[in-house]
Protein backbone atom coordinates (compact mmCIF):
# COMPACT_ATOMS: atom_id res chain seq x y z
CA UNK A 1 0.00 0.00 0.00
CA UNK A 2 1.44 3.84 -0.85
CA UNK A 3 1.72 6.10 1.10
CA UNK A 4 -0.72 8.48 -0.71
CA UNK A 5 -3.58 5.40 -0.06
CA UNK A 6 -2.65 5.03 3.59
CA UNK A 7 -3.54 8.53 3.96
CA UNK A 8 -7.10 8.37 3.18
CA UNK A 9 -9.46 10.57 1.23
CA UNK A 10 -12.35 12.96 2.75
CA UNK A 11 -15.60 13.25 0.46
CA UNK A 12 -15.41 17.00 -1.03
CA UNK A 13 -18.58 19.00 -0.09
CA UNK A 14 -19.63 21.15 -2.92
CA UNK A 15 -20.06 25.04 -2.16
CA UNK A 16 -20.73 27.62 -4.36
CA UNK A 17 -17.87 28.57 -5.68
CA UNK A 18 -19.14 32.11 -5.63
CA UNK A 19 -20.84 34.67 -3.48
CA UNK A 20 -23.50 35.71 -6.52
CA UNK A 21 -24.11 31.77 -7.13
CA UNK A 22 -24.75 31.19 -3.41
CA UNK A 23 -27.38 33.94 -3.66
CA UNK A 24 -28.65 33.12 -6.72
CA UNK A 25 -29.17 29.26 -5.32
CA UNK A 26 -30.59 30.38 -2.63
CA UNK A 27 -33.58 32.66 -3.74
CA UNK A 28 -34.38 29.15 -5.63
CA UNK A 29 -34.54 27.22 -2.43
CA UNK A 30 -36.49 29.74 -0.99
CA UNK A 31 -38.58 30.47 -3.95
CA UNK A 32 -39.28 26.43 -4.13
CA UNK A 33 -39.52 25.89 -0.77
CA UNK A 34 -43.01 28.19 -0.54
CA UNK A 35 -44.49 27.66 -3.63
CA UNK A 36 -47.30 25.87 -2.09
CA UNK A 37 -47.88 28.42 0.49
CA UNK A 38 -47.88 30.81 -2.02
CA UNK A 39 -49.97 29.06 -4.15
CA UNK A 40 -52.11 28.92 -1.35
CA UNK A 41 -52.60 32.44 -0.58
CA UNK A 42 -52.84 33.47 -4.24
CA UNK A 43 -55.70 30.66 -5.02
CA UNK A 44 -57.60 32.04 -1.34
CA UNK A 45 -57.59 35.90 -2.82
CA UNK A 46 -58.91 34.84 -5.84
CA UNK A 47 -61.63 32.99 -4.56
CA UNK A 48 -62.43 35.61 -2.70
CA UNK A 49 -62.69 38.29 -4.59
CA UNK A 50 -64.23 36.44 -7.35
CA UNK A 51 -67.57 36.60 -5.56
CA UNK A 52 -67.56 40.06 -4.87
CA UNK A 53 -65.70 41.51 -8.22
CA UNK A 54 -65.27 40.69 -11.93
CA UNK A 55 -64.35 37.16 -11.81
CA UNK A 56 -62.92 36.93 -15.53
CA UNK A 57 -60.47 39.77 -14.38
CA UNK A 58 -59.60 38.19 -11.04
CA UNK A 59 -58.90 34.64 -12.91
CA UNK A 60 -57.03 36.33 -15.85
CA UNK A 61 -54.79 37.94 -13.39
CA UNK A 62 -54.75 34.81 -11.46
CA UNK A 63 -53.03 32.92 -14.44
CA UNK A 64 -50.94 35.74 -15.15
CA UNK A 65 -49.36 34.74 -12.01
CA UNK A 66 -49.56 31.37 -12.62
CA UNK A 67 -47.21 31.72 -15.61
CA UNK A 68 -44.70 33.86 -13.59
CA UNK A 69 -44.69 30.85 -11.23
CA UNK A 70 -44.18 28.17 -14.00
CA UNK A 71 -41.36 30.44 -15.41
CA UNK A 72 -39.60 30.32 -11.54
CA UNK A 73 -39.60 26.98 -11.85
CA UNK A 74 -37.97 26.51 -14.78
CA UNK A 75 -35.02 28.78 -14.03
CA UNK A 76 -34.69 27.18 -10.50
CA UNK A 77 -34.35 23.60 -12.80
CA UNK A 78 -31.56 25.14 -14.63
CA UNK A 79 -29.65 26.44 -12.09
CA UNK A 80 -29.67 23.14 -9.88
CA UNK A 81 -28.41 21.21 -12.90
CA UNK A 82 -25.98 23.52 -12.86
CA UNK A 83 -22.54 22.60 -11.46
CA UNK A 84 -21.32 25.97 -11.59
CA UNK A 85 -21.88 29.23 -12.20
CA UNK A 86 -19.49 31.72 -13.09
CA UNK A 87 -19.89 35.65 -13.50
CA UNK A 88 -21.53 35.58 -17.01
CA UNK A 89 -23.93 32.86 -15.77
CA UNK A 90 -24.78 34.95 -12.68
CA UNK A 91 -25.71 38.13 -14.32
CA UNK A 92 -27.70 36.05 -17.40
CA UNK A 93 -29.47 34.15 -13.93
CA UNK A 94 -30.25 37.31 -12.32
CA UNK A 95 -31.51 39.20 -15.68
CA UNK A 96 -33.97 36.85 -15.95
CA UNK A 97 -35.11 36.95 -12.55
CA UNK A 98 -35.23 40.39 -12.64
CA UNK A 99 -37.73 40.24 -15.72
CA UNK A 100 -39.69 37.40 -13.98
CA UNK A 101 -40.36 39.51 -11.16
CA UNK A 102 -41.24 42.46 -13.39
CA UNK A 103 -43.70 40.44 -14.61
CA UNK A 104 -44.64 38.79 -11.81
CA UNK A 105 -45.07 42.18 -9.13
CA UNK A 106 -46.92 43.70 -12.01
CA UNK A 107 -49.52 40.64 -12.06
CA UNK A 108 -50.44 41.05 -8.54
CA UNK A 109 -50.48 44.83 -8.86
CA UNK A 110 -52.74 44.62 -11.59
CA UNK A 111 -54.57 42.26 -9.58
CA UNK A 112 -55.14 44.94 -6.58
CA UNK A 113 -55.53 47.58 -8.87
CA UNK A 114 -58.44 46.00 -10.81
CA UNK A 115 -60.54 45.42 -7.22
CA UNK A 116 -59.42 49.44 -5.97
CA UNK A 117 -61.07 50.32 -9.71
CA UNK A 118 -64.16 48.65 -8.28
CA UNK A 119 -64.46 50.29 -5.25
CA UNK A 120 -65.56 53.92 -4.46
CA UNK A 121 -63.38 56.29 -2.92
CA UNK A 122 -61.91 55.36 0.71
CA UNK A 123 -62.97 51.90 0.34
CA UNK A 124 -59.57 50.16 -0.75
CA UNK A 125 -58.86 47.99 2.61
CA UNK A 126 -58.97 44.66 0.90
CA UNK A 127 -56.63 45.31 -2.53
CA UNK A 128 -54.16 47.61 0.40
CA UNK A 129 -54.39 44.62 2.39
CA UNK A 130 -53.53 42.10 -0.18
CA UNK A 131 -50.70 44.91 -1.44
CA UNK A 132 -49.02 45.31 2.09
CA UNK A 133 -49.57 41.05 2.65
CA UNK A 134 -47.39 40.84 -0.74
CA UNK A 135 -44.79 43.43 0.13
CA UNK A 136 -44.34 42.16 3.43
CA UNK A 137 -43.44 38.76 1.87
CA UNK A 138 -41.12 39.95 -0.19
CA UNK A 139 -39.56 41.52 2.53
CA UNK A 140 -38.85 38.48 4.00
CA UNK A 141 -38.43 35.58 1.25
CA UNK A 142 -36.52 37.93 -1.84
CA UNK A 143 -33.58 39.49 0.24
CA UNK A 144 -31.12 37.13 -1.24
CA UNK A 145 -30.84 39.16 -4.86
CA UNK A 146 -30.53 43.02 -3.44
CA UNK A 147 -31.78 44.34 -7.01
CA UNK A 148 -34.75 42.10 -7.42
CA UNK A 149 -36.13 43.21 -3.75
CA UNK A 150 -35.53 46.50 -4.90
CA UNK A 151 -37.86 46.57 -8.00
CA UNK A 152 -40.58 44.33 -6.78
CA UNK A 153 -41.00 46.81 -3.65
CA UNK A 154 -40.91 49.51 -5.88
CA UNK A 155 -43.63 48.24 -8.38
CA UNK A 156 -45.45 47.93 -5.24
CA UNK A 157 -44.87 51.17 -3.45
CA UNK A 158 -46.40 52.69 -7.15
CA UNK A 159 -49.44 50.71 -6.92
CA UNK A 160 -49.83 51.65 -3.00
CA UNK A 161 -49.42 55.76 -4.39
CA UNK A 162 -51.79 54.86 -7.20
CA UNK A 163 -54.85 53.68 -5.23
CA UNK A 164 -54.32 56.37 -2.86
CA UNK A 165 -53.58 59.38 -5.09
CA UNK A 166 -56.40 58.09 -7.34
CA UNK A 167 -58.77 58.84 -4.83
CA UNK A 168 -57.40 62.35 -3.77
CA UNK A 169 -57.31 63.53 -7.66
CA UNK A 170 -61.24 62.24 -8.16
CA UNK A 171 -62.20 63.78 -5.12
CA UNK A 172 -59.87 66.60 -4.20
CA UNK A 173 -60.44 66.31 -0.17
CA UNK A 174 -59.37 68.86 2.16
CA UNK A 175 -55.77 68.06 4.09
CA UNK A 176 -58.34 67.06 7.12
CA UNK A 177 -60.17 64.51 4.61
CA UNK A 178 -59.73 60.71 5.39
CA UNK A 179 -58.27 60.56 1.87
CA UNK A 180 -54.96 62.14 3.07
CA UNK A 181 -54.88 59.97 6.53
CA UNK A 182 -54.99 57.05 3.94
CA UNK A 183 -51.87 58.66 2.18
CA UNK A 184 -50.27 58.87 4.89
CA UNK A 185 -50.43 55.62 6.53
CA UNK A 186 -49.97 54.35 3.31
CA UNK A 187 -46.24 56.23 3.53
CA UNK A 188 -46.49 54.96 7.04
CA UNK A 189 -46.77 51.28 5.55
CA UNK A 190 -44.08 51.39 3.23
CA UNK A 191 -41.19 52.88 5.69
CA UNK A 192 -42.06 49.77 8.02
CA UNK A 193 -41.78 47.03 5.22
CA UNK A 194 -38.31 49.06 3.94
CA UNK A 195 -37.20 48.82 7.17
CA UNK A 196 -38.44 44.71 7.49
CA UNK A 197 -36.41 44.40 4.37
CA UNK A 198 -33.04 45.70 5.74
CA UNK A 199 -33.39 43.48 9.21
CA UNK A 200 -34.39 40.28 6.65
CA UNK A 201 -31.27 41.19 4.83
CA UNK A 202 -29.17 41.75 7.53
CA UNK A 203 -30.04 38.67 8.69
CA UNK A 204 -29.45 36.85 5.51
CA UNK A 205 -25.97 38.71 5.20
CA UNK A 206 -24.98 37.98 8.57
CA UNK A 207 -25.25 34.35 8.38
CA UNK A 208 -23.85 34.01 4.45
CA UNK A 209 -20.77 35.73 6.88
CA UNK A 210 -21.05 33.13 9.27
CA UNK A 211 -21.42 30.29 7.05
CA UNK A 212 -18.19 31.46 4.62
CA UNK A 213 -16.32 31.16 7.93
CA UNK A 214 -17.11 27.75 8.85
CA UNK A 215 -16.31 26.88 4.97
CA UNK A 216 -13.20 28.78 5.94
CA UNK A 217 -12.38 27.02 8.91
CA UNK A 218 -13.63 23.80 6.94
CA UNK A 219 -10.54 24.12 4.96
CA UNK A 220 -8.32 24.57 7.40
CA UNK A 221 -9.41 21.63 9.27
CA UNK A 222 -9.11 19.90 5.53
CA UNK A 223 -5.43 21.08 5.48
CA UNK A 224 -4.63 19.84 8.79
CA UNK A 225 -6.28 16.22 8.41
CA UNK A 226 -4.50 15.64 4.99
CA UNK A 227 -1.11 16.89 7.44
CA UNK A 228 -1.90 14.21 10.25
CA UNK A 229 -2.84 11.78 7.24
CA UNK A 230 1.21 12.09 5.58
CA UNK A 231 2.29 12.49 8.76
CA UNK A 232 0.83 8.88 9.32
CA UNK A 233 1.77 7.67 6.11
CA UNK A 234 5.49 8.90 6.75
CA UNK A 235 5.17 7.17 10.27
CA UNK A 236 3.70 3.54 8.42
CA UNK A 237 6.28 3.62 5.00
CA UNK A 238 9.06 5.54 6.45
CA UNK A 239 9.58 4.29 10.55
CA UNK A 240 7.72 0.49 10.24
CA UNK A 241 10.50 -0.81 8.22
CA UNK A 242 13.62 0.06 10.06
CA UNK A 243 12.39 -0.72 12.95
CA UNK A 244 10.99 -3.89 11.72
CA UNK A 245 14.46 -5.14 11.02
CA UNK A 246 16.09 -3.29 14.46
CA UNK A 247 13.28 -5.42 16.27
CA UNK A 248 14.35 -8.52 14.82
CA UNK A 249 18.17 -8.06 14.98
CA UNK A 250 16.93 -7.66 18.93
CA UNK A 251 15.20 -10.52 19.26
CA UNK A 252 17.98 -13.14 17.53
CA UNK A 253 20.55 -11.52 20.24
CA UNK A 254 18.05 -11.62 23.09
CA UNK A 255 17.36 -15.61 22.29
CA UNK A 256 20.93 -16.26 22.10
CA UNK A 257 21.30 -17.56 18.56
CA UNK A 258 23.78 -15.57 17.37
CA UNK A 259 26.16 -16.59 20.82
CA UNK A 260 26.25 -16.04 24.81
CA UNK A 261 25.44 -12.39 25.89
CA UNK A 262 27.34 -10.56 28.27
CA UNK A 263 25.61 -10.29 31.82
CA UNK A 264 26.30 -6.46 31.56
CA UNK A 265 24.59 -5.97 28.29
CA UNK A 266 21.37 -8.48 28.39
CA UNK A 267 19.62 -5.75 30.80
CA UNK A 268 20.31 -3.34 28.18
CA UNK A 269 19.04 -5.19 25.35
CA UNK A 270 16.12 -6.38 26.78
CA UNK A 271 15.16 -2.84 27.67
CA UNK A 272 15.60 -1.85 23.82
CA UNK A 273 13.61 -5.39 22.90
CA UNK A 274 10.83 -4.76 24.79
CA UNK A 275 10.80 -0.89 23.81
CA UNK A 276 11.29 -1.50 20.03
CA UNK A 277 8.39 -3.74 20.72
CA UNK A 278 5.80 -1.17 21.88
CA UNK A 279 7.00 0.97 19.42
CA UNK A 280 5.73 -1.29 16.52
CA UNK A 281 2.67 -1.73 18.32
CA UNK A 282 2.26 2.02 18.66
CA UNK A 283 3.06 2.60 14.99
CA UNK A 284 0.15 -0.21 14.09
CA UNK A 285 -2.19 1.68 16.74
CA UNK A 286 -2.25 4.43 15.09
CA UNK A 287 -2.67 3.29 11.65
CA UNK A 288 -5.69 1.20 13.02
CA UNK A 289 -6.93 4.55 15.04
CA UNK A 290 -6.57 6.50 10.94
CA UNK A 291 -8.09 4.04 9.51
CA UNK A 292 -11.13 4.08 11.68
CA UNK A 293 -11.53 7.76 11.67
CA UNK A 294 -11.47 7.82 7.60
CA UNK A 295 -13.77 5.27 7.62
CA UNK A 296 -11.66 2.95 5.85
CA UNK A 297 -12.19 0.00 7.91
CA UNK A 298 -14.09 -2.55 5.85
CA UNK A 299 -16.35 -4.73 8.34
CA UNK A 300 -17.48 -8.06 6.80
CA UNK A 301 -20.62 -8.47 9.09
CA UNK A 302 -21.66 -12.70 9.27
CA UNK A 303 -22.79 -15.03 12.12
CA UNK A 304 -20.55 -15.57 14.98
CA UNK A 305 -20.84 -18.35 17.94
CA UNK A 306 -20.17 -16.61 21.05
CA UNK A 307 -18.19 -19.79 22.46
CA UNK A 308 -16.18 -19.93 19.63
CA UNK A 309 -15.30 -16.71 19.45
CA UNK A 310 -14.18 -16.72 23.33
CA UNK A 311 -12.44 -19.84 22.48
CA UNK A 312 -10.10 -18.47 19.88
CA UNK A 313 -9.29 -15.47 21.74
CA UNK A 314 -8.06 -17.65 25.25
CA UNK A 315 -6.37 -19.52 22.71
CA UNK A 316 -4.43 -16.66 21.04
CA UNK A 317 -3.21 -14.73 24.52
CA UNK A 318 -2.41 -18.23 26.18
CA UNK A 319 0.62 -18.00 25.24
CA UNK A 320 1.37 -14.63 26.26
CA UNK A 321 -0.40 -15.66 29.58
CA UNK A 322 1.90 -18.38 30.24
CA UNK A 323 4.67 -16.02 29.74
CA UNK A 324 3.35 -13.82 32.11
CA UNK A 325 2.74 -16.72 34.65
CA UNK A 326 -0.90 -16.12 34.93
CA UNK A 327 -3.78 -18.32 34.42
CA UNK A 328 -6.11 -17.86 31.72
CA UNK A 329 -9.40 -19.66 31.99
CA UNK A 330 -12.53 -19.66 29.23
CA UNK A 331 -15.90 -20.39 31.65
CA UNK A 332 -19.08 -20.85 29.42
CA UNK A 333 -22.48 -21.87 30.33
CA UNK A 334 -24.13 -25.19 29.43
CA UNK A 335 -26.58 -24.80 26.76
CA UNK A 336 -27.12 -23.22 23.50
CA UNK A 337 -24.71 -20.51 22.34
CA UNK A 338 -25.84 -17.31 20.99
CA UNK A 339 -24.83 -16.01 17.62
CA UNK A 340 -23.93 -12.32 16.96
CA UNK A 341 -23.50 -10.52 13.97
CA UNK A 342 -20.24 -9.24 13.34
CA UNK A 343 -16.77 -8.97 11.96
CA UNK A 344 -14.71 -11.95 13.42
CA UNK A 345 -11.52 -10.40 12.81
CA UNK A 346 -12.24 -6.70 14.25
CA UNK A 347 -14.17 -8.29 17.20
CA UNK A 348 -11.20 -10.59 17.79
CA UNK A 349 -8.94 -7.34 17.97
CA UNK A 350 -11.52 -6.56 20.79
CA UNK A 351 -10.85 -9.42 23.02
CA UNK A 352 -7.04 -9.54 22.54
CA UNK A 353 -7.27 -5.89 24.00
CA UNK A 354 -9.43 -7.11 26.80
CA UNK A 355 -7.62 -10.21 27.75
CA UNK A 356 -3.66 -8.29 27.41
CA UNK A 357 -5.09 -5.59 29.32
CA UNK A 358 -6.31 -8.15 32.13
CA UNK A 359 -2.81 -9.64 32.25
CA UNK A 360 -1.01 -6.93 32.07
CA UNK A 361 -2.48 -5.29 35.37
CA UNK A 362 -2.54 -9.02 36.75
CA UNK A 363 -0.27 -10.00 39.52
CA UNK A 364 1.87 -13.31 38.94
CA UNK A 365 0.34 -16.96 39.75
CA UNK A 366 -3.49 -14.74 39.38
CA UNK A 367 -5.73 -16.16 37.46
CA UNK A 368 -8.45 -13.97 34.28
CA UNK A 369 -11.66 -15.47 32.94
CA UNK A 370 -13.42 -14.94 29.92
CA UNK A 371 -17.14 -15.48 30.10
CA UNK A 372 -20.55 -14.77 28.87
CA UNK A 373 -23.70 -14.66 29.61
CA UNK A 374 -27.46 -13.57 27.83
CA UNK A 375 -28.95 -10.81 29.09
CA UNK A 376 -32.52 -10.25 27.34
CA UNK A 377 -32.01 -10.01 23.55
CA UNK A 378 -27.98 -8.96 24.37
CA UNK A 379 -25.15 -10.93 25.36
CA UNK A 380 -22.58 -9.72 27.65
CA UNK A 381 -18.57 -10.93 27.33
CA UNK A 382 -16.91 -10.58 30.05
CA UNK A 383 -12.77 -10.40 30.79
CA UNK A 384 -12.47 -10.68 34.49
CA UNK A 385 -9.35 -10.16 36.89
CA UNK A 386 -7.90 -9.53 39.83
CA UNK A 387 -5.81 -6.98 39.55
CA UNK A 388 -4.73 -3.61 40.72
CA UNK A 389 -8.00 -2.12 39.36
CA UNK A 390 -8.95 1.02 38.28
CA UNK A 391 -9.59 4.60 40.11
CA UNK A 392 -12.62 5.83 40.16
CA UNK A 393 -13.34 8.62 37.45
CA UNK A 394 -10.71 7.17 35.21
CA UNK A 395 -13.56 5.95 32.46
CA UNK A 396 -11.82 9.01 30.32
CA UNK A 397 -8.25 7.87 30.54
CA UNK A 398 -9.47 3.93 30.05
CA UNK A 399 -10.97 5.22 26.87
CA UNK A 400 -9.42 8.37 25.56
CA UNK A 401 -6.30 8.13 23.03
CA UNK A 402 -2.69 8.08 24.30
CA UNK A 403 -4.14 7.95 27.56
CA UNK A 404 -3.51 5.30 30.77
CA UNK A 405 -4.46 5.41 34.39
CA UNK A 406 -1.18 4.93 35.48
CA UNK A 407 0.32 7.64 32.83
CA UNK A 408 3.73 7.90 34.87
CA UNK A 409 6.91 7.15 33.58
CA UNK A 410 7.69 4.36 36.39
CA UNK A 411 4.48 2.36 35.51
CA UNK A 412 4.95 -1.03 35.31
CA UNK A 413 3.12 -1.93 32.36
CA UNK A 414 3.48 -0.94 29.10
CA UNK A 415 1.20 0.31 26.13
CA UNK A 416 0.21 2.15 23.53
CA UNK A 417 -3.18 3.63 25.31
CA UNK A 418 -4.73 3.33 22.11
CA UNK A 419 -5.99 -0.36 22.72
CA UNK A 420 -8.92 0.45 24.09
CA UNK A 421 -10.03 3.45 22.20
CA UNK A 422 -9.75 1.46 19.11
CA UNK A 423 -11.79 -1.10 20.84
CA UNK A 424 -14.67 1.42 21.57
CA UNK A 425 -14.76 2.02 17.87
CA UNK A 426 -15.17 -1.04 16.91
CA UNK A 427 -17.81 -2.23 19.21
CA UNK A 428 -20.03 0.85 18.88
CA UNK A 429 -19.65 -0.08 14.82
CA UNK A 430 -21.41 -3.56 15.70
CA UNK A 431 -24.31 -1.14 17.56
CA UNK A 432 -22.77 -2.78 21.08
CA UNK A 433 -21.20 -1.19 24.35
CA UNK A 434 -18.11 -1.60 26.34
CA UNK A 435 -17.39 -0.51 29.77
CA UNK A 436 -15.87 -1.68 32.84
CA UNK A 437 -16.37 -2.23 36.27
CA UNK A 438 -13.72 -2.19 38.98
CA UNK A 439 -12.62 -1.81 42.71
CA UNK A 440 -8.99 -0.80 43.38
CA UNK A 441 -7.08 -3.74 44.61
CA UNK A 442 -9.80 -6.43 43.83
CA UNK A 443 -10.10 -6.68 40.82
CA UNK A 444 -11.46 -4.75 37.13
CA UNK A 445 -14.13 -6.85 34.87
CA UNK A 446 -14.48 -5.47 31.19
CA UNK A 447 -17.48 -6.11 28.65
CA UNK A 448 -19.16 -5.77 25.70
CA UNK A 449 -22.82 -5.82 24.86
CA UNK A 450 -23.95 -7.10 21.74
CA UNK A 451 -27.37 -7.93 20.27
CA UNK A 452 -28.41 -11.50 19.92
CA UNK A 453 -28.67 -12.05 16.26
CA UNK A 454 -31.95 -14.61 15.57
CA UNK A 455 -31.43 -16.67 12.50
CA UNK A 456 -35.22 -17.20 12.00
CA UNK A 457 -35.71 -13.12 12.07
CA UNK A 458 -33.22 -12.30 9.98
CA UNK A 459 -34.47 -14.91 7.78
Amino acid sequence: MSASEEMGTQPEVAYPQSRAEGQIRDYFQATTGLIWQRQAIFFSATVLTMFYFDPIKQLACYAAVLFNELIDLLLCRKVNNETSIDGRKARHYVFWILINTILSAASISLFVLIIALQQGAGGHFTPLFFLFAAALFAAMNNHQIVPVLVVRLLIYAATFFAIVLMDIFRERPPLTSELWLHFFTVVFVLYFIIDCSFVFLNFYRKNVRQLEELREEHERTKIAYRAKSQFVAVVSHELRTPLTSIKGSLDLINSGILGPVPDKMMPILKIAGKNSARLADLINDILDLQKIEAGEVAYRFAPIDVKMLITEAVDANRGYAEAMKIGLEELSPDGNTPMILGDEKRLMQVMSNMISNALKFSKEGGTVTVSFREEGEKVRIMVKDRGVGIPEDSHEKVFGKFTQVDSTDQREVGGTGLGMNISKQIVEHHNGSIDYVSKLGEGTTFFIDLDIWDQAEAA
